[in-house]
């Protein structure tokens, strides 16, 4: 097993290079087995999650080539004879939930297996599947599969509103619209960057969809879709957590640049909430340009929808209020259990206290350096950025947490000035 070995205290200096979205590229991915022929996806992460989804994906008889060096995935889905996701790869990976929607526009049918993902919180799928029994779908669960078929082999369309709002519903929902024989309309939809491009490569294959970027899409079912090569967009979370990193351990008044960006994505909650700490922020392009204050100024945030503060970014924004001067608080309103990383920043000394859906810190208290645990994706990142800043070593172990949405990222931040390498470990190993 991987992890990784961080020594402290280096301030951060230089260029990091935001990588392709990974929650963009794999509803991407999803869109791309509706047409008859190849679609190219470019500028895609080489993660563990997108491996596991492209062995899902080839499940199915679809042929998959995921090229990491040139991160471009080429997906065929012409030989798509198997319209089922088993369980075995399925558990790795809550997206792969998306196929149901897939499968569903291209074969008018589909088993899926019930989804695994990150252990915290629950996010069932019942909006999923009463979004696609609104399209007219026939949907029973059979030993923790979802078993769907389309009457006469594709669905008749229909009308459904999300309560709450749901990213990965929205996109499922979508998938099997834009194939039906009539019109179908969503309301309350998701209006995430991750739903919008996904929203424009099927427009691009020939979708007919109105409304984008807002709660209410109207689609009009089309016979078929062509296959496109569509560029992926950079990944929001990934500029956000090396915005924090650049404030947190970034030398005072000398800018790091942050390349291959594009901020907007971010919603101006995250944007106007790091303004207030004092850092210094500037656009220049594609580029975004961040500068260490000499103190920064804790500022309480509140996850929420887009273009709220977003929840990925829930446990990195902790990491730079333990850096303040002051008393703070972060409340969590979409997945009410996401505080695994509070426990493992307290071994090395943050002082932090979990209140129902709340996080209470006292900034300014020394971090140390621990061995640590990661738990989930961003709790993971999060105690990189505690490492980076603390007092002596820290080892965070289970890092394929990590790798399953950041790309290299300690070759990123050797880049950058930090003194981190990843190294195996024998996790049962008795202690020297």
């Amino acid at each position: 097993m991987d992890k990784l070995v961080i020594r402290g205290g280096n301030p951060l200096k230089g260029s990091i290079q935001v990588g392709g979205s990974k929650n963009t590229a794999l509803p991407l991915m999803a869109a791309a087995l509706l047409p008859d022929g190849p679609v190219t996806i470019e500028n895609v992460p080489a993660l563990r999650d997108i491996n596991t989804f492209s062995r899902v994906i080839a499940v199915t008889g679809t042929r998959v080539d995921f090229q990491a060096e040139t991160h471009t995935v080429s997906i065929d889905a012409r030989g798509l004879d198997r319209p089922e996701a088993p369980y075995e790869l399925v558990k790795r990976m809550r997206a792969s939930f998306y196929m149901l929607g897939a499968l569903l526009g291209r074969t008018g049918r589909a088993r899926v297996s019930l989804p695994g993902g990150c252990a915290w919180g629950p996010r069932p799928v019942d909006l999923h599947i009463k979004g696609l029994e609104a399209l007219g779908a026939n949907i029973e669960l059979d030993e923790g599969y979802v078993v769907a078929s389309a009457p006469g082999g594709r669905l008749p369309g229909g009308k459904f509103r999300f309560s709450p709002s749901s990213v990965g519903a929205t996109i499922n929902v979508l998938l099997a619209a834009v194939s039906a024989r009539g019109p179908s309309r969503i309301e309350n939809a998701a209006i995430e960057p991750d739903v919008v491009e996904f929203c424009r490569m099927l427009q691009a294959m020939g979708a007919r969809i109105q409304g984008v970027g807002t709660r209410v899409l109207e689609i009009e079912g089309v016979d078929r879709l062509k296959p496109v090569t569509y560029r992926n967009s950079p990944d929001r979370i990934e500029l956000g957590t090396f915005m924090i990193i650049a404030a947190i351990a970034g030398a005072p008044g000398i800018p790091i640049t942050i390349t291959s960006a594009d901020p907007d994505r971010l919603g101006s909650a995250f944007i106007e909430a790091f303004r207030q700490t004092g850092s210094g922020f500037e656009v220049d392009g594609s580029s975004v340009l961040v500068t260490a204050p000499e103190i920064l100024i804790p500022v309480n945030i509140e996850t929420g929808e887009y273009p709220g503060f977003p929840t990925d970014l829930q446990a990195q924004w902790t990491v730079l209020l333990a850096r303040t001067t002051g008393n703070s608080k972060v409340r969590e309103t979409i997945y009410l259990d996401r505080f695994k990383h509070i426990p493992e920043l307290r071994r090395m000394g943050v002082n932090a206290i979990v209140v129902g859906t709340e996080v209470a810190i006292e900034g300014g208290n020394k971090i140390q350096g621990a061995k640590v645990m990661s738990t989930d994706l961003r709790a993971s990142v999060s105690l990189v950025l505690a490492g980076l800043v603390a007092d002596g070593e820290t080892h965070v172990q289970r890092v394929y947490h990590l790798d399953r949405g950041y790309e290299n990222l300690e070759g990123k931040l050797s880049n950058i000035g930090a003194d981190i390498e990843r190294v195996r470990y024998d996790e049962w190993a008795d202690p020297e």
